[in-house]
């Protein structure tokens, strides 16, 4: 594995995902404030819509870290140690 491989650190994954979610959001917004704003017809329906489905977008945008380094998820005790006694 080479350093440029090597997933984003754990703050930094957070802000991306932060980020992403409110500018995400900020379209939502954008699309309610159009949908007063256009009047009745088509284009208000279409940003109505957008707005509904908008979230799930974000929501699952928002959730997709960072990949994981191979062999570093945490799947419990090594079978090799010893649990200690009391």
């Amino acid at each position: 594995m080479r350093i440029t491989d090597a997933p984003r650190n754990h703050r930094e994954d957070l802000n991306r995902r932060r980020r992403t979610y409110g500018i995400s959001m900020g379209i939502r917004t954008l699309c309610f404030v159009g949908a007063i704003v256009v009047g009745s017809g088509w284009l208000r329906w279409s940003l109505v819509a957008a707005a509904l489905i908008l979230p799930y977008f974000a929501v699952v945008m928002a959730n997709n870290s960072s990949p994981r380094i191979p062999g570093t998820e945490l799947m419990g005790p090594h079978p090799d140690h010893k649990e200690l006694g009391p």
